[in-house]
């Protein structure tokens, strides 16, 4: 039996769940204890020295980072293949699966340390929510070009480039940031929220949320770090200002990723 680490509403984890619900792949879900707080150990540190979800084991083998468990599956379990035949739309939905987990994630990670996490509020979370839901509207055209006049992402069939992008667009859509009406990619995130394996796991995303309204008082007391990493980092400079990074490392409920050890 495969263990797979996640936390619901990481839209890492959601797409490694898509992925095996959609080749029907058994397997089981663990949150680990901490999971965010940069306190995490056992098990599930052993498996992803990162701290960070996902993490898949697979008989005593473990995995991280969310592209490399796609790429295990799609190497163990070939059939039904979630990437297109040919090579050069392989490479396609690999570089929207790499704009959605980079730039695109950082968008909703920083709206959500706004919402939940309270690093800003009355004008300058305005200001954020302003610029952030400007920039998700840049990716959503973005996308919608990719998808051209196809019904998938990933080309003549639901795979790779579909489950990389709707846990995003998920996401967006929980801050009020949604596809244009009458939108090829309303109509394609239609039906991509209709298939089992993507409604059951945004089921799931959505049931976690209530739990996140509980934490911005343990966040503020230093005793729950979020990790600012790369593209993070770089979204909450350019969008927030320094002033909520300088907030954070004084108050220490920020941190950054994990030294190896």
């Amino acid at each position: 039996m495969l263990t797979l680490y996640e936390h619901p509403l990481s839209p890492y984890a959601q797409k490694n769940k898509i992925a095996l619900r959609e080749k029907g792949i058994e397997f089981d879900l663990a949150t680990p204890d901490a999971i965010g707080s940069g306190d995490t150990g056992g098990d599930f540190l052993n498996a992803n020295p990162r701290g960070e979800v996902p993490a898949l084991v697979d008989d005593g083998f473990a995995i991280f980072d969310s592209t490399i468990i796609l790429e295990y599956l799609e190497d163990k379990w070939p059939t039904p293949s979630l990437l297109p035949a040919s090579a050069a739309d392989r490479a396609r939905v690999r570089m929207i699966e790499d704009v959605m987990d980079t730039q695109f994630e950082a968008i909703n990670w920083g709206l959500g340390e706004v919402a939940y996490f309270k690093r800003a509020d009355g004008a300058a979370a305005d200001v954020i929510f302003k610029k952030a839901a400007a920039q998700t509207q840049g990716f959503f055209a973005w996308l919608e070009d990719q998808l051209g006049e196809a019904d998938w992402l990933n080309g003549a069939s639901f795979g790779w480039g579909d489950l990389s992008v709707i846990p995003y667009v998920n996401g967006s859509a929980s801050f009020g940031n949604t596809p244009l009406s009458g939108s090829k990619l309303e109509a394609w995130a239609a039906r991509t929220n209709a298939r089992p394996a993507v409604a059951q796991t945004a089921k799931e995303a959505a049931a976690s949320i209530e739990g996140m309204t509980m934490v911005a008082d343990i966040v503020e007391q230093g005793l729950f770090k979020r990790e600012y990493r790369d593209h993070r980092l770089e979204w909450m400079v350019k969008t927030a200002g320094l002033d909520v990074i300088a907030k954070g490392l004084d108050k220490k409920n920020i941190r950054f990723s994990n030294d190896f050890s």
